[in-house]
């Protein structure tokens, strides 16, 4: 390979990494949200645009990222504004049939707030269960999701518990998922599942992290478990993660390698 190639394949290498776009999944208290978090908090702290996207029901990411009360209470979750979910996917004047390309453009300008360099969407989460729902809800927020992937910024989401998420394809169009994985047989076997479901939708890249870790041999049992995935990190047990609502960021260097290994895990695979 030719030297000019080379030079311009990095170059096209960190241009990618400039605008990551990050989904993490797994099993329901694993931790997804102090990930996500740290991982915004992180990028930003370099310098990178960052946009923050809460589709877990919890809606928690805002508070993991020590967002002011002020600016939370002006945030309301994509999925409640039915009636202009359902217009955009022009399910009230169709009888019934969805655009396949609503219009989404203007929904960050209209709803994503901003505290500290890091811009935060909450869309919620989709009523109607199963991995066949088609709804107005989903429609839309499908093709925000294909929206985000190609804005030139870090984007972090922060994905339901569990699988139901994958099987409506909220992270189809990402370049990392993410799976956060406690040391525990239940936080496993949920993995092992999202792991089967994001390589049959195509996720060019699936790793795991682990969280809680009290023993390298913890490190070592979550590995095993899922094997063929890469082992991005993991954050040990932190009493200080464990007693507070937002991600201690400052003040945390444990928390803060941790994420800083991770990231270098993202980057460079």
């Amino acid at each position: 390979m030719s030297v000019q190639r080379l030079e311009t394949l990095n170059e096209q290498r960190r241009t990618h990494n400039e605008h990551m776009k990050i989904a993490i999944a797994g099993k329901g208290g694993t931790g997804k949200t102090t990930l996500s978090a740290g991982l915004c908090l992180s990028f930003a702290e370099e310098g990178k645009r960052v946009l923050a996207v809460d589709a877990d029901s919890n809606n928690c990411l805002g508070y993991a990222l020590g967002f002011p009360q002020q600016v939370l209470e002006r945030v309301a979750p994509l999925s409640e504004m039915k009636e202009d979910l359902r217009k955009r996917a022009g399910a009230a004047d169709s009888g019934g049939y969805f655009l396949l390309s609503p219009e989404v453009s203007d929904l960050l300008d209209k709803h994503a707030v901003e505290y500290n360099g890091i811009r935060l969407l909450v869309m919620g989460t989709i009523s109607e269960p199963g991995g066949g729902c088609v709804c107005p809800e989903s429609v839309v927020l499908r093709a925000l999701t294909r929206h985000l992937v190609g804005r030139e910024e870090v984007v972090i989401l922060d994905l339901e518990a569990g699988i139901e998420h994958l099987g409506r394809g909220t992270a189809r169009h990402v370049d990392w998922l993410v799976i956060m994985v406690e040391p525990n047989a239940a936080s496993m076997r949920t993995a092992q599942r999202i792991a089967g479901l994001a390589k049959g939708l195509g996720i060019p890249k699936i790793g795991i992290a682990a969280n809680r870790v009290k023993r390298d041999e913890e490190k070592e049992e979550v590995f095993h478990a899922l094997p063929g995935l890469p082992l991005l990190g993991a954050i040990p047990y932190d009493l200080a993660l464990e007693n507070t609502s937002f991600v201690p960021w400052e003040n945390d260097e444990v928390f803060r390698r941790a994420i800083s290994e991770i990231k270098a895990g993202l980057m460079r695979l």
